[in-house]
């Protein structure tokens, strides 16, 4: 059997493989190298005992330690697992995009790589997926984290994210999630939008339920996460409501601005021409600086339609376009390639 023939063989092993997986679980990781033989041998040992079919998708996010290496060990030893080395480090979202687009699973399951996230908890994700939820979301009821830089502001971005996406859920922050194959193929990620992926799916009528788990403090090494996430989920909710509200129309979002700035525009104007025509009072003499603010609010209140518009054409570009990337891969590692290597 010469060497094309033992590839097309190991490729048509790999595809009956995956078409017998039932789970697929997504872990990104960015430079957990202390944790990821702990975590991999925690993943098989739950997922074993289920005696279902399944797939550990490892996502490298550019790591800079010895991440990848073990990872690439532990793929070469088990046919199960597939490790995505990303080019560079493109951020959580994105990699959790490349897992999600290389699943082969029809029940995706996704984690922080950590251990702040317990595997023997999965088991209670399946058992609400089985009972014919698209979505279980992890609640982490009691969290560990500091009150002042992690609680409070993490509370007030999940209760305005409840509030703007109408998904009565109290942890949108989470990684730790289940999902129907079907369901999450109807979404795009973009930006840094992977906490909000329940209320993204709400738009489709997803069956969302959450679930208490386990917040356990970092054994090893540091958190990446600072307070300038804070900022971030800030912009994050904004962009959320508009992906909710007006992704299909977003003239009615600018133009709900543009109304109020023509409005106040024409209120400012009829009060100056009253006094003009009424009183014969000078306009500019007596009412200079408000001609000078109602014609700033006409002419803001035109860039808002302006805006609108263009949001219109760019809006039709998104839907009708080709399917774009937010990340990129250098290579995938499975125990076939790694073995012929």
């Amino acid at each position: 059997m010469d060497s094309s023939e033992r590839a097309d063989k190991a490729h048509c092993n790999i595809s009956q493989n995956r078409n017998r997986i039932e789970y697929s679980v997504v872990v990104p990781l960015y430079n957990e190298a202390l944790v990821v033989q702990e975590l991999y041998s925690r993943l098989t040992k739950t997922m074993g005992e289920t005696g279902l079919h399944y797939e550990l998708v490892f996502v490298d996010d550019g790591s800079s330690d010895n991440t990848l290496e073990t990872l690439k060990d532990i793929a070469a030893g088990d046919g199960r697992v597939v490790v995505i080395e990303l080019r560079r480090n493109f951020g959580q979202t994105p990699a959790l995009a490349a897992g999600f687009d290389a699943v082969g699973g029809q029940i995706i399951i996704s984690m922080d790589g950590d251990l702040q996230h317990s595997p023997e908890e999965i088991p209670d994700f399946l058992e609400k997926i089985e009972a014919g939820y698209d979505v279980v979301s992890g609640w982490r009821k009691h969290r560990v984290d500091n009150f002042l830089m992690r609680k409070l502001p993490s509370r007030a971005a999940n209760w305005l994210a409840s509030k703007i996406s109408g998904v009565d859920i109290h942890d949108f922050g989470t990684t730790f999630k289940a999902y129907r194959r079907e369901v999450i193929e109807e979404l795009n990620l973009y930006g840094e939008m992977h906490r909000f992926i329940p209320a993204l799916l709400s738009r489709i009528g997803a069956k969302i339920i959450e679930i208490p788990i386990k917040n356990i403090v970092r054994p090893k090494g540091s958190s990446s996460y600072g307070i300038s996430r804070t900022f971030r989920v800030v912009f994050d909710l904004i962009t959320l409501r508009f992906l909710l509200g007006y992704i299909t129309r977003p003239l009615h979002f600018f133009g709900r601005a543009a109304l109020y700035c023509v409005l106040a525009a024409f209120l400012l104007s009829a009060y100056i021409l009253y006094d003009k025509f009424l009183y014969n009072v000078p306009v500019f003499v007596a009412h200079g600086p408000l001609a000078g603010l109602a014609a700033i609010l006409l002419l803001i209140g035109l860039i808002f339609i302006a805006t609108g518009l263009i949001g219109e054409m760019i809006s039709r570009v998104y839907f009708e376009s080709t399917d774009k990337k937010i990340y990129s891969v250098r290579k995938v590692h499975r125990r076939e390639t790694l073995t012929a290597d």
